[in-house]
């Protein structure tokens, strides 16, 4: 079936939309409730970081299987695969672009996967508590 936009009325649409997973509510919901605070979909910050925690530069991005092209979990679509394949390849070099530009400015970049999110909350919580630990012992100690 033919869309019945333009393609420039169709990018702005889709532009527009800020949905948030609720694997990544989830998630960042624990980590409030563990007394972090922090800021969520900061879109003034690069690549529009999950949780941020700019006073200590630290940013954290949950990513999913599908559209980060996750090495244990991605599936390739069956239809329409070089569309698929140039998407998820560039989604990747778009991740590596962003947390280069934060690790050169400074920052901690932490990467969770959706599927560690799935198989063990409350360890992947942990583990990423302890990542912003260390990150604010450094930057206290500069």
């Amino acid at each position: 079936m033919a869309d019945r936009m333009t393609k420039e009325q169709r990018s702005r649409t889709m532009g527009k939309i800020r949905a948030q997973s609720k694997l990544e509510n989830l998630f960042s919901k624990s980590l409030w409730h563990r007394g972090l605070r922090f800021r969520k979909n900061v879109r003034k910050l690069r690549g529009t970081p999950d949780i941020s925690i700019q006073k200590y530069k630290i940013v954290i991005f949950v990513d999913s299987c599908f559209w980060h092209g996750c090495p244990i979990h991605y599936k390739r679509p069956k239809s329409n695969q070089e569309f698929w394949d140039t998407k998820i390849s560039r989604n990747k070099e778009r991740d590596a672009e962003v947390d280069a530009y934060y690790i050169n400015q400074g920052w901690h970049v932490l990467r969770i996967w959706e599927h560690d999110i799935r198989k063990d909350l409350d360890k992947t919580v942990e583990s990423t508590l302890e990542f912003i630990e260390v990150a604010m012992r450094k930057y206290k100690s500069r």
